[in-house]
């Protein structure tokens, strides 16, 4: 059965997912990067930014693991880009280069109509207008049956979680404090929301955590 899910997200010891003050030089944030080190490092990261080497481990497993049965994604607008307001032109294609990540359907949040952008690699970026619930149900269709992704940023997961439309999170849990930023889980009762930890496992540099619906 298909799921909607939150996989290798990463968060400080403090809660944040995100650093203040995100920019062009600052794509996640003032020290926003640091919450990565351990995905960054791994063979999985290296090869889909197509370079080679990397380590193997635990936490390169786990980030093999969020990629599988991937059909579709969903991004908010600042996860695209820093670019703000109306688009005044198609310039910007994300900070990935010609060739993305994901490999599927991408459908981003966004306030301003923009037309769909093919890129290689089968990566397709919909930008969406009309809400989240059109998003998923978007991104629904165009996963054929595998599972939907919300790879962020918090406010788009903050908000699939209020609308009780998430069933599972991989959280990687870096071994910093950031002090400030976008705390992930402030004022949301996840055990109120029906979820439950099925999962803790100590990498080499980061805690991952799964949680789940009961």
């Amino acid at each position: 059965m298909s799921k909607v899910k939150v996989g290798a997200f990463s968060i400080s010891l403090d809660g944040f997912g995100a650093g203040p003050r995100q920019d062009l030089n600052n794509p996640l944030g003032v020290r926003g990067l640091e919450l990565h080190t351990w995905f960054q490092n791994t063979e999985v990261f290296k090869k889909v930014h197509g370079q080679s080497g990397g380590t193997q481990g635990i936490d390169n497993d786990f980030a093999a693991r969020s990629f599988e049965n991937v059909g579709a994604w969903i991004l908010g607008r600042n996860m695209f880009g820093p670019v703000r307001g109306p688009w005044k032109d198609d310039s910007w294609k994300g900070w990935w280069g010609d060739n993305p990540p994901y490999h599927t359907p991408v459908f981003v949040l966004t306030h301003y109509a923009r037309s769909p952008l093919a890129m290689e690699g089968s990566t397709k970026f919909h930008f969406v207008t009309d809400g989240l619930e059109s998003a998923l149900k978007k991104a629904k269709e165009a996963a054929e049956g595998k599972d939907v992704r919300i790879g962020g940023g918090v406010s788009v997961i903050r908000q699939y979680l209020a609308a009780d439309q998430i069933d599972e999170i991989h959280l990687a849990v870096s071994p910093v404090l950031l002090g400030e930023g976008e705390h992930l889980f402030s004022g949301i009762n996840l055990p109120k929301l029906g979820f439950t930890p099925f999962r803790t496992v100590s990498g080499e540099s980061a805690t991952h955590v799964l949680i789940k619906k009961k």
